[in-house]
């Protein structure tokens, strides 16, 4: 039996999950709204690879219908994926994304592992890799080392979603706000300032890249720019009244970043040639300069850096979430499961912390990132299978949501996502195999973990 523990900290005090009863008026100030939820949703989307992948892109591709239906079809297949979420989430209500899903549907084990790669690679590499484009942005501007920008930045925002559920919200979605409105500026001049050389392509020649492999392959970098449309399912028990809440910040909040992705690249290639475009990473940056000249162009980029701290903040938010869900199911993670008196789990926001400081210090995080986009990607077409496995088994809650035209849905989704799969297998082999020796460990955790599962009839 755990007892009931408390102890004062840098980030307040600890409880365990045993505590005296809540009133409904405190169990509600600790929930957010659907706006609260698809701004997680957002925040989590608009990330490094919009203002990255058009420069690889057009290292192969240059026809402006074969760039732009690139991320129409991303947007499209993320849509196909929340409506999935969006089941899932109101069917089997409970914290813990893919973790909680695959082990209700399938096994423990497969869910256990899907917890693990989230945890050890997914949101903590992510955390790290904005952080250090942070750092890349403000080093030369603050005269300080990228790399200490990055550890700061990484402690800073875990300690402000270390105080309270409404604290956290609040920040997410002040910072998801400036996001959007960057994001409109940078559309709005990017389309309507006049340039006298640009990108733009809207010539017959998109029919020989469309059916190309550089094709697929710059596909791939897009699906990993609409990475996140799922967020707002980690957080589930955290949403106030998910049945209603959860399909509006899922749908809506997807749909809004689809149709600025859209316009985004199109901005973009309205000002910038190829010439200036292809190979770069600071796709805004360079564009921004364009527009705006040397100083024109530095105020974008601390914008930028703002969007940035707003995907950390999204994944500070979200991912520990996924450990306190495992943390629940096995004595050997218990530590991790406890709460402040906000109801927040610090400790795990702590774990994640530290698995992101120490792959910013190591600088070794962008292969593991590569590594995993395999298997990240099976996990989530093992859920969206799920909704498939739930509505025949007839499993879940009373009056979840149900996503629109099903079946298809799903098995446009399932049959595309395979298409990802096996081009990454034969494309990238080395990565794909290296993707699952982390799992490989992972399921030798399990082993050891499952000796120590909590049993139903523990007390939590």
């Amino acid at each position: 039996m755990v007892k009931k523990t408390e102890a004062g900290g840098l980030f307040g005090s600890q409880r365990s999950r045993v505590s005296a009863p809540i009133s409904q008026s405190m169990v509600k100030s600790r929930k957010i709204g659907w706006r609260s939820a698809a701004a997680i949703v957002i925040a989590n989307m608009v990330g490094t690879g919009v203002f990255t992948s058009l420069g690889f892109q057009l290292q192969a591709l240059e026809n402006t219908w074969t760039i732009l239906s690139l991320w129409v079809i991303g947007a499209v297949f993320s849509l196909l994926g929340a409506f999935s979420y969006a089941e899932l989430g109101t069917r089997l209500p409970k914290s813990g994304g893919e973790y909680h899903f695959l082990s209700q549907i399938y096994h423990p084990f497969l869910g256990y592992l899907s917890g693990w790669v989230s945890l050890t690679v997914g949101f903590a590499a992510s955390i790290a890799l904005s952080a250090m484009a942070m750092g890349a942005y403000l080093q030369d501007i603050m005269g300080w080392s990228g790399q200490v920008i990055a550890i700061l930045a990484i402690l800073v925002i875990s300690m402000i979603h270390s105080s309270s559920v409404r604290q956290s919200s609040f920040f997410q979605n002040f910072l998801t706000l400036l996001k959007i409105v960057l994001i409109l500026f940078l559309i709005f001049f990017g389309i309507t300032l006049h340039t006298p050389s640009n990108a733009i392509d809207w010539s017959d020649n998109w029919k020989n890249e469309f059916f190309s492999p550089a094709y697929a392959v710059s596909l791939i970098y897009v699906i990993y720019a609409f990475s996140g449309w799922n967020a707002a399912a980690y957080i589930v028990e955290e949403i106030d009244q998910p049945k209603k809440n959860l399909p509006k910040a899922l749908i809506w909040g997807t749909l809004l970043v689809g149709i600025l992705f859209v316009l985004l690249q199109l901005a973009f290639l309205n000002q910038a040639t190829i010439g200036q475009l292809r190979n770069k990473v600071d796709v805004g940056f360079v564009v921004a300069q364009i527009m705006f000249g040397k100083t024109g162009g530095s105020t974008i980029s601390l914008l930028i850096v703002l969007l940035l701290v707003a995907s950390i903040s999204a994944m500070v938010w979200v991912g520990p979430r996924v450990t306190q869900a495992m943390a629940r199911e096995y004595r050997n993670w218990r530590f991790f499961a406890q709460e402040n008196n906000n109801g927040i789990p610090v400790r795990a926001i702590v774990l994640q912390a530290v698995i992101s400081l120490f792959m910013v210090v190591t600088s070794s995080f962008e292969q593991l990132l590569v590594y995993s986009g395999f298997i990240l990607q099976l996990f989530t077409s093992l859920s969206v299978a799920g909704v498939l496995l739930l509505r025949w088994r007839q499993q879940g809650e009373q009056g979840a949501y149900l996503s629109p035209a099903f079946p298809w849905i799903q098995i446009i989704f399932l049959l595309f996502s395979a298409w990802i799969l096996i081009f990454l297998l034969i494309d990238k082999p080395m990565e794909s195999l290296l993707g699952l020796v982390n799992v490989f460990v992972g399921s030798i955790s399990y082993r050891w973990s499952a000796n120590y599962a909590v049993k139903k009839t523990d007390p939590e």
